[in-house]
């Protein structure tokens, strides 16, 4: 299926079979493709580059499909492995974290800083969080296929 080219957002790069590779839902997906392109929201003289998901109803392109800057990817990016890697040990804890040091990390970017941190205003945390886990767990192939990449990548391009 062609990502359209006529809507706001501009695809410069694609991939457009991202159905069939896009994790669990692999093959069955409404996610039909990825891009990175001009942003939808862009003022005259000013351009902007974002990556957007694509998602098909079967019908028609659907409202949902989602559009980021291109620092946000890379800060889901690192939020991600930064989370992967915190729960690689937080069986440590008897509840998965510690609530009474709620923060994983504290991530240096543009003069300030990233902080990941466990949501202790969930009222379900407990609960929450073990079943996260256990999600990572059930994923931890695909996950780590892709941080691979990543990593070969970013090796390939002098990181």
């Amino acid at each position: 299926m062609k990502i359209p080219t006529t809507l706001k957002h501009k695809p410069v790069i694609v991939t457009e079979n991202y159905e069939n590779i896009d994790g669990r839902n692999a093959y069955h997906s409404d996610s039909k493709g990825l891009s990175l392109g001009l942003a939808q929201w862009n003022d005259r003289g000013k351009v902007d580059i974002s990556a957007k998901v694509w998602r098909h109803t079967g019908e028609k392109w659907s409202r949902q499909s989602e559009e980021l800057p291109m620092h946000r990817v890379l800060d889901l990016a690192i939020l991600t492995l930064r989370s992967y890697l915190y729960f690689q040990e937080a069986y440590r804890f008897p509840k998965l974290y510690d609530p009474d040091h709620p923060q994983i990390d504290r991530i240096g970017l543009q003069g300030d800083a990233m902080n990941v941190e466990i949501c202790t205003d969930n009222p379900m945390l407990d609960e929450d969080i073990q079943l996260f886990a256990q999600a990572l767990s059930n994923d931890g192939e695909l996950i780590g296929e892709r941080l691979r990449v990543l990593s070969s990548l970013l090796k390939d391009a002098g990181y």
